[in-house]
């Protein structure tokens, strides 16, 4: 009976620890100590008994979690671990942009080989040169879009 509460403390602990050492090793090992220890329970004191535990594991890996989500992040310490500030930027004009840039003239901020920085009407955009490289000043202009860029050729 002992082992079987040590592993169940143990995938709990294991399980809790996730939050702090990120990359899904602990929250593995946490699993393991808890099927081990349903075998454990399952293998001394019959079926009823390993269903309980399944029953039990559950709930505990249920309530560790939610004391992760839900309560840590209202402590101090969950205030410094999680994010809360956004990042605000786009690599490309907004929608409502995006008609008006296509066409437009500017400069390549750096050299498009054949990826790049442009500069048009004072916003810097990520680019994609179709016409090969680019050097840093030359003139360009907008030729399409893509999904996370505009594509330039020399102009």
């Amino acid at each position: 009976m002992s082992a079987i509460m040590a592993l169940f403390i143990i995938g709990a602990m294991l399980l809790a620890a996730e939050v702090f050492v990120p990359g899904g090793i602990l929250g593995v090992l946490a699993a393991l100590a808890l099927l081990a220890g349903v075998v454990l329970t399952f293998i001394e004191y019959g079926a009823n008994a390993g269903w309980l535990a399944i029953g039990v594991a559950l709930a505990l890996a249920a309530f560790t979690l939610w004391l992760e989500f839900f309560i840590l992040p209202k402590t101090p310490l969950g205030r410094r671990l999680f994010l809360k500030a956004e990042i605000k930027g786009a690599s490309q004009p907004p929608l409502a942009e995006r008609d008006m840039v296509v066409g437009q003239t500017g400069m390549a901020d750096t050299m498009l080989a054949p990826s790049g920085y442009v500069v048009i009407a004072g916003k810097r955009y990520e680019a994609y040169s179709r016409s090969g490289l680019i050097a840093k000043g030359e003139a360009i202009r907008v030729v399409e879009l893509d999904n996370f860029r505009l594509i330039v050729q020399k102009n």
